[in-house]
């Protein structure tokens, strides 16, 4: 990470940690590991973030917006100016569950032989690292050739207008929460039997990267015909 000038660490609930196998891995590094942030689940890693990449190879039976790692940096730049973006990473031997792919507004794979694709988590955040920093580079040489200041980090606004700040991953929880129980109480879903339809919203949502206002203006709109409901029955 600090190699592709990243450095802010967040770990979830790990088997060791600290570790001193970690320590002298880090190889002059030691200040991105005792940064490092550990919490004990993925919401917690992603609850203040508001544009999350979640890396996957695997076909899923509801599919998800994806991109492949050579275009990342042009993704992020799509980006609100403040937004907190997250990179996710699952497990070495099993990657990441499809609950935790549902936090993620895109998925990202990096091609590999169809005859062995196998990629080992240490070097998968390598190469993801790299093609950020890679885009990073490139931009900054042509805006010094352009005779404007420097660019060192992601700022762009890109072809996305935002005029109010993007949704959190805690906000679209909660918004996710408020419509689920709403469709219970409607009837229509059934509490232990949703299907795909809570999915295929979460999905919808993300897709659209809502806006701190809209979430709001989403909830409103739910509780009142909550309220609606209860004075009805």
């Amino acid at each position: 990470m600090k190699t592709m000038g990243l450095h802010q660490l967040v770990l979830v609930n790990p088997a060791r940690f600290p570790d001193p196998q970690a320590d002298w891995r880090a190889a002059g590094a030691m200040d991105v590991l005792d940064g490092a942030q550990v919490v004990s689940e993925v919401s917690a890693a992603v609850a203040d973030c508001h544009y999350v990449v979640g890396t996957s190879t695997r076909a899923r039976s509801i599919p998800w917006p994806a991109m492949l790692a050579k275009d990342i940096g042009g993704v992020l730049t799509e980006q609100a100016e403040a937004a907190e973006i997250a990179i996710l990473f699952g497990r070495e031997d099993s990657g990441l569950t499809n609950e935790e792919l549902q936090r993620c507004h895109t998925h990202l794979q990096i091609p590999s032989s169809k005859e062995y694709g196998s990629l080992n988590l240490a070097m998968a955040v390598q190469v993801v690292c790299y093609e950020i920093f890679q885009y990073l580079e490139k931009t900054s040489i042509q805006v010094s050739a352009a005779g404007k200041q420097d660019q060192s980090e992601i700022s762009g606004l890109g072809s996305r207008i935002w005029d109010k700040e993007p949704a959190s991953g805690q906000q679209i929880d909660g918004l996710m929460a408020h419509l689920e129980s709403l469709m219970v109480q409607s009837e229509f879903i059934e509490a232990d039997a949703p299907g795909q339809t809570v999915t295929r919203l979460r999905r919808l949502f993300m897709r659209q990267q809502l806006d701190e206002t809209e979430v709001q203006i989403l909830r409103g709109l739910l509780k009142a015909i909550q309220s609606k409901m209860s004075e009805r029955f």
